[in-house]
Order: structure tokens, then sequence, then C-alpha cells
């Protein structure tokens, strides 16, 4: 049966009839709009990555909310990304953006869970995303377990046992036009591990790099320093190790490490006089 208009089943649908980019297209649009602000190839580069966002999106369902919600959320994150991506820095825009949409649907999810109101700190909302998934079973916490996952997320056992306490409580539901929080309160249908939301918190290096400031840093490296921090730190397979690329530049691996650490150091310096200025 086909969708009825307007829903988010049609929406999907529609998404999907749009074809994906070529790297050469892809790079094409990217620069007409970087360099001449083609809003038309901003269109198309959005439109073609329509997809991402609804997959994306579809992860966090877990928390109850609605998911054209989630979509539109993370369709801000798209466009932001396709705001600030250079195409030549040698990156698809689908590993760009993935950053991006991910940080606007979990502000969105921030936002609207009453529970982080009172989960200010950083070790909280850190617990607060990661704490069902590494629950063993549906009843409460045990003090072993409790210290395990405290130890984990480097916070305080108490502090596991009372957000857990807080995550069971049917207090803790989202606010919805129902006057009866209990009635769809999202707490019900949360079960299902196999829907739980990428750890944001926790995003892998190569996620890291996908940001602006990182491809920043990454820039005002020499080409042999970026070459071994990124052989070191952000492939996809496996990562080289210091014999590996003190081979590849006839140098030793002591000399390797040398040179990733002062890499390191000024990536960091870099980024934090970004996020000083931000």
């Amino acid at each position: 049966m086909a969708a009825a208009v307007g829903s988010i089943d049609a929406y999907i649908q529609a998404a999907r009839q749009f074809a994906l980019l070529t790297r050469d297209e892809e790079f094409l649009l990217a620069s007409r709009y970087r360099g001449t602000n083609d809003l038309e190839a901003a269109r198309q580069l959005i439109l073609s990555h329509l997809r991402l966002v609804i997959s994306i999106a579809r992860g966090y369902l877990g928390y109850g909310l609605p998911h054209a919600d989630l979509i539109q959320e993370g369709n801000i994150g798209l466009m932001k990304a396709v705001k600030r991506f250079d195409p030549k820095r040698g990156v698809r825009l689908v590993s760009f953006a993935i950053h991006f949409i991910k940080a606007e649907i979990h502000e969105y999810v921030v936002r609207n869970w009453r529970m982080l109101k009172v989960a200010t700190t950083k070790g909280q909302r850190k617990l607060f995303f990661n704490l069902r998934s590494m629950k063993t079973g549906s009843d409460g916490l045990d003090s072993v377990q409790a210290g395990e996952i405290a130890r984990i997320l480097n916070v305080k056992p108490d502090e596991v046992i009372e957000m857990d306490t807080r995550m069971s409580g049917h207090d803790l539901a989202l606010d919805g036009e129902s006057d009866d929080d209990e009635a769809f309160a999202p707490i019900h249908y949360l079960a299902d591990h196999a829907t739980e939301p990428l750890q944001v918190l926790e995003a892998r290096a190569r996620d890291r790099l996908q940001t602006e400031g990182l491809q920043g840093a990454l820039a005002m490296l020499d080409p042999r320093s970026r070459r071994i921090v990124e052989a070191r730190w952000l492939m996809d397979e496996k990562r080289a190790s210091l014999h590996d690329l003190a081979a590849e530049f006839g140098v030793s691996a002591e000399r390797i490490r040398q040179v990733e650490a002062k890499a390191l150091q000024k990536m960091r310096s870099s980024l934090a006089s970004m996020a000083a200025v931000a």
C-alpha cells in the first residue's frame, strides 16, 4: 500500500529516490558552492545525503522521540556539514557529515529528556548514554556491577546506582502531550538493545577527524607528520606500527615516535586555541 502523502514513510521513500553522487560529482558541486555560493549545488549535496540522516536518526529511536523530529534535527546537522565542507581536504562528504548529524540529534535528545536537566556534568551525560547498554539484565544494579560500570566510565558507583534508579522510574518519562506521564513513557519500550544510540561521547578518532577543527589541525602538519598521525591513529583498517613507518621513511622507530609526539602536541595546541575562540 502506498504511503500517505506527508507521512514519514512517504518522506523516506522520496529521499531514497535521490541518486548518490560519485566522488567527481561531489567534488564539482562542493567546489561550486564553496567558490561561488551556488545554492543549487548545495541543494544537490543535501538531497543526495538525506538517506544518511534517516539511517543515523533510526539509531536514536530507542529514546521514544518521533522519528520525523530526529530526522529534522539530523538534516540541520547535514546542512551545517555542507556549509563547512572543503572538498580539497580529500574526505568524502558522507564521512565529514556524520559528526554534525550525530551532534545535532544528540543535542535534541539531551534537550528533550527531563532527566538530563539534573545530569549536568559531562560524566553524568556519558553515564546516561551508556548505562542501558552496559547493564547485563533488566533488574537493578548490584554493587559489583555498579562498581565495574563506574570504573569503565570514570564516575562514582553511587552515581551509577542513582542514574539507574532515575532511568527505571516513571517520573523520568519524556515530556508529552498527555497528562498521564506513565501512559506513553519511553522507559517502557527501551529494552531493545539492538537499536542503542551510537556512543557519541565515545566516538572513535576517525569520527573526530571529520570535524572542521581536526581537519584544520591536520592541515597545519608537514606531509611526513600528517602521514604518521593518519597511519597511526586514523586508519579505517589496521594501524601502522612505529617499525612500519620507520621502514617507510628510512629512519628509526624512535625517530617516528618523536615526530608523532610532536605532531600530536601541535594538533592539541591548535584544537585548544580553536576551543578557546569558539
